[in-house]
């Protein structure tokens, strides 16, 4: 019995030494990861410890530490509010509807732009097609409002022209769900478009060349050769999307939102904006911030071990 301790501690010894002679080895590797590393340290990971505040009744005079504490409370003020079905229920549609219409378009789009064997053409393609990622929040939402604006908006310029009743798309709530997602396609496509392209590029060119001695046309080969390659990736893509269907993007949701298409457009973030920093109430917010959080991480989970179960591909 001593031997084996005594071969578990000289194990561990030589496995410690092991990684101390890798980091000398590539220590300029470790320097140029640890900004990295310190950024999450600082922003995500020590600001955790916030996350107390959910469960007091906050005082900014006293201090986190001296707050009194309140349990569950605020968790509780959270469900019996009469706002919650409707939060839950447009952060839901909102990210269902962005799933199921805005997953598979940059996959579409991939699969078809590998297919241009014009280079120029394809890369003048993919160029514009992912610029609008770069451009801010904040410009896309007045460029939406700008473009939409009854009186002057082109759109609404257009259905005139065209003997059409102009529509107030901003204020009716009805309209709110299909701007906010075709907005983001538009936005987004472009930028998701190109993992796609990069997981497309891996595929061996072999698997091209024998299915088309096989007889197979452009869209066999997409289906038998392309689709099967990037599967992998399109499966992380959709757990990481399935993992977040209850956490959706404030910024433009908040920017494009009025007090007129709330039955809509109100979400959980924009409901713990208003509660946690307009209110004044933010332990409130911290702790509907930190269900939300909580939900999304169960998810997350949940859909990585159905996938495992379904022998495809998982994040871990």
């Amino acid at each position: 019995m001593l031997d084996a301790f005594e071969s578990l501690r000289l194990a561990r010894g030589r496995r410690r030494g092991g990684a101390a002679k890798a980091i000398r080895r590539h220590y300029w590797m470790y320097l140029m990861l640890a900004p990295g590393l310190l950024y999450f340290l600082c922003f995500h990971y020590l600001p955790m410890l916030g996350v107390v505040v959910a469960f007091k009744r906050f005082n900014a005079f006293t201090g986190i530490l001296d707050s009194p504490w309140v349990g569950l409370k605020h968790f509780e003020t959270f469900f019996n509010s009469i706002y919650v079905t409707r939060l839950f229920g447009n952060t839901l549609i909102l990210n269902l509807y962005a799933l199921v219409i805005g997953f598979p378009i940059p996959i579409i789009f991939a699969l078809l732009l590998n297919e241009v064997t014009r280079t120029v053409f394809r890369r003048f393609v993919q160029t514009v097609s992912y610029l609008p990622y770069f451009i801010s929040t904040t410009i896309v939402a007045s460029l939406i409002i700008s473009f939409l604006d009854k009186d002057a908006g082109p759109v609404n310029y257009v259905l005139g022209t065209a003997g059409l009743e102009r529509i107030e798309f901003l204020i009716r709530p009805e309209w709110f769900r299909h701007i906010y997602v075709w907005s983001d396609i538009w936005q987004y496509t472009g930028w998701t478009a190109v993992i796609y392209l990069g997981a497309l590029t891996a595929i061996d060119p072999t698997l091209y060349e024998a299915a088309e001695i096989d007889g197979a046309g452009r869209f066999a080969r997409m289906r038998h050769v392309s689709i099967p390659g990037i599967l992998p990736v399109i499966m992380v893509m959709l757990l990481l999307s399935l993992g977040s269907l209850l956490s959706i993007g404030f910024e433009k949701v908040f920017l494009l939102q009025n007090t007129r298409t709330y039955e809509t457009a109100d979400v959980i973030s924009t409901y713990v904006y208003r509660a946690g920093l307009q209110g004044g109430r933010y332990d409130f917010g911290t702790a509907v911030g930190l269900f939300n959080s909580v939900v999304s991480f169960v998810l997350l989970v949940l859909f990585n071990w159905i996938a495992g179960r379904l022998k495809q591909q998982t994040l871990w």
